[in-house]
Formats: structure tokens, C-alpha cells, sequence
């Protein structure tokens, strides 16, 4: 009988067991499933609070239908300040793509934007660092930078074909994927089309 009773309480004691076992395996499971589901909300804030993805669209941009794009010998009035697209000079006298530090000619620049360029204006007054900072851009291709002669948006503005983006500092992130997307980019009349062996000479 004594053994019986002696078997009993260990049985018990072995069911205890197992149970405090099996609570201590969920609470685990509980902590791991609960710790991943939070870096991987950690992970996902990090990557919508991250820089603007270069091969997109930067927020913002305004499009403009462009109507005629004729090859004309007379100073155009254009819509947009600065131009996104028009009239423009006849073949060979697209603007060539870099830095300049005077004024270029709009119907020179809306024929390289024509051709898949990215034209970055300024104002005259832009701190000196910011224009270095624009002028950094031209190291990619089709890509012109020049003062604006006259009163400009905002103080940095980006065009494209048909595309425009105004920005209040050189160094905005959205700038550069403004850049990135757009030259050579989908609007485009004549992809592939020079960027030199026009008319300028960048810096």
C-alpha cells in the first residue's frame, strides 16, 4: 500500500513537471515569436523613414503637356519658368551638358531636355556650397546646371521633358532621385540623342 501511495505522488509530481515544462516552452515561444514580430516592425519603419528610392518618381512632380516641340530661329515665349519643353533651336545647337556659371539660352537648354537632359536652375544668390553641391551633379551625364537670369520659383529647380520639381535647398535628397529618374528617363522624346557636340562650353 505504501509503495502504492509512494508511486501515486510521484505521478504527480512527474505531471507538474512536465506541465511547468510545457508552460515554460510556450512562454519562450511566446518571447521569440513577440521579439520577431517586433524587429520586423523595426525593419519596416526603417525602411519607409529611409532615403527616397532612386529609380522612382520623387513625390511632387509637376507634369506639363508639352504641344510643340518645332525647330525654330526666333526667341520663344515659353509657359513654364524655367521651360520644361517647346520650340526650341534647330540640330546643332542643343546646349552641352554640364556646369555653367552664366545664364544659357532656353532654347538651347529645352532642345537638350529634348534629348533626355535634366536642367537644374538656381538663383544667382545661392550660398556658394550649395552651387558646388549642384555643380556635383553634373558629374552624371545629361545632366546641365546654370543660374536663372530673371525671378526663379524657388530658389533650385529641376526640369525635365514635360517635368519640373522646385526645391528650397541643393542638397534635398529628392534631387538627386529627381536626377536619377529623369535623365534619359521615360519622358524622353529622343533617347539616346547627344548631350555634347552642341553649343556651351561647362566648366
Amino acid at each position: 500500500m505504501r509503495k502504492a501511495k509512494v508511486a501515486k505522488s510521484r505521478g504527480r509530481q512527474g505531471a507538474r513537471a512536465a506541465r511547468a515544462s510545457a508552460q515554460s516552452s510556450q512562454g519562450k515561444l511566446w518571447w521569440f515569436g513577440g521579439a520577431a514580430v517586433l524587429a520586423l516592425g523595426v525593419g519596416l519603419v526603417a525602411i519607409s523613414s529611409g532615403p527616397p528610392e532612386p529609380d522612382l518618381e520623387p513625390a511632387g512632380v509637376q507634369t506639363f503637356e508639352v504641344t510643340s516641340a518645332s525647330h525654330v530661329d526666333a526667341p520663344v515665349a515659353y509657359e513654364q519658368t524655367p521651360p520644361v519643353g517647346g520650340d526650341h533651336l534647330p540640330p546643332p545647337l542643343w546646349q552641352n551638358c554640364g556646369f555653367y556659371s552664366e545664364p544659357i539660352a532656353s532654347e538651347s537648354a529645352v532642345h537638350s531636355l529634348e534629348h533626355g537632359a535634366v536642367w537644374i536652375t538656381h538663383r544667382p544668390d545661392l550660398p556658394e556650397d550649395q552651387i558646388g553641391a549642384l555643380r556635383d551633379r553634373t558629374a552624371r551625364s545629361y545632366v546641365l546646371v546654370s543660374p536663372w537670369e530673371g525671378e526663379l520659383p524657388a530658389p533650385v529647380v529641376a526640369s525635365a521633358w514635360g517635368k519640373q520639381l522646385q526645391f528650397d535647398s541643393a542638397t534635398d535628397p529628392a534631387l538627386a532621385q529627381f536626377v536619377d529618374f529623369f535623365a534619359q528617363g521615360p519622358q524622353t522624346p529622343e533617347p539616346g540623342a547627344a548631350c555634347s557636340g552642341g553649343v556651351g562650353n561647362p566648366a
